[in-house]
């Protein structure tokens, strides 16, 4: 798992090197816990199958940078927080649940 401020991104193709990812996700973590590293591999695997070349990773481990937790009003970790597309979703937890993943992510709607 990457450690402290770290960006994951998603090749988009070679003509569109340049070009911004679609989705825009911040996990807060605190080290290298196992619950952490559980949430980094549920995000990168949903990610690879459902935003394939179209969604950036950044992990936050708030034991390094404690002060991050503010601006997204982070109050338990692994916390997941969609930025891009609008509006801003929080996801809190391990990302293990499949189907809760999916509707907060706005992925897939509520049966």
């Amino acid at each position: 798992m990457p450690t402290a401020k770290t960006r994951t991104r998603a090749r988009l193709g070679k003509g569109n090197a340049r070009k911004p990812a679609a989705w825009n996700l911040r996990l807060y973590v605190a080290g290298q816990s196992p619950k952490s590293i559980r949430a980094f591999a549920n995000l990168k695997v949903l990610c690879e199958e459902h935003l394939k070349g179209r969604y950036q990773i950044e992990v936050v481990d708030l034991r390094k940078h404690p002060q991050l937790a503010r601006g997204d009003q982070i109050v338990a970790v692994p916390t997941l927080v969609r930025r891009l597309p609008q509006p801003v979703r929080t996801i809190i937890g391990d990302l293990s649940d499949r189907v809760r993943l999916l509707v907060g992510l706005d992925l897939r709607k509520v049966d």
